[in-house]
């Protein structure tokens, strides 16, 4: 899952990126209105939360552009003013959530997770194919009923390959969804966490290369 945290308080912002980051979302972080439609030209995120009190670019402005865009992305407004008609005036320029100031993280985690499962085709909250289970919001793993302890990454690519329904999902894809902007593009690592996760899920093989486009968990 691939988030943006748009948030002017550098602390605040270095916080949410954090605590998106230990629930395995991969996380973007943009200081002002102008820098985050910047990084959304450049990537298709599944959730922005997004502060309306921002600099530069009003985070009003922000969510129009980016509600007109009609990229995808679900929008989270975030905000001090917590008056009925204030929510309703943030719900009418296109976001899809609004959560006031000051939340429990529990509680944006909760809606981040829910507004993700909105950000593209339907799937149920808990995935399973192949024998394997996987609870996102509890991050548990099994495989025929054993658990499987899995790090953040190793959850991430399962997550979207599970996702996808047997469809293959690109080793561009997986860096996209899972990793943040600052990984390299020419890395391995892709390769390497697929490796791990594999030996982790245990025989017979679960996931499949398809040489030349990506992974897939067939039927």
């Amino acid at each position: 899952m691939r988030i943006l945290v748009v948030e002017d308080e550098p602390q605040l912002a270095a916080a949410l990126a954090r605590g998106l980051e230990r629930e395995g979302c991969a996380v973007d972080v943009a200081l002002d209105g102008g820098e985050a439609l910047e990084k959304t030209d450049l990537v298709r995120y599944d959730v922005v939360v997004l502060d309306r009190d921002l600099p530069v670019l009003h985070g009003d402005d922000v969510c129009r552009q980016l509600a007109a865009r009609g990229a995808g992305s679900r929008i989270l407004m975030l905000t001090a003013a917590g008056s009925v008609a204030e929510r309703v005036e943030g719900l009418g320029l296109g976001a899809d959530d609004y959560l006031p100031k000051p939340f429990a993280f529990d509680e944006l985690i909760a809606r981040v997770r829910a507004l993700a499962r909105r950000a593209g085709p339907a799937r149920p909250p808990v995935l399973e194919r192949g024998g394997v289970r996987l609870d996102p919001a509890k991050k548990e793993v099994t495989r025929d009923g054993a658990p499987v302890r899995l790090n953040r990454k190793e959850l991430g690519v399962l997550e979207a390959l599970l996702g996808a329904q047997g469809a293959v999902v690109s080793t561009e894809e997986l860096l996209d969804r899972v990793w943040d902007e600052h990984v390299d593009p020419f890395t391995n690592t892709v390769r390497v966490t697929v490796m791990t996760l594999r030996r982790k899920l245990g025989e017979p093989q679960l996931i499949e290369t398809v040489v030349g486009s990506g992974y897939r968990i067939p039927d």
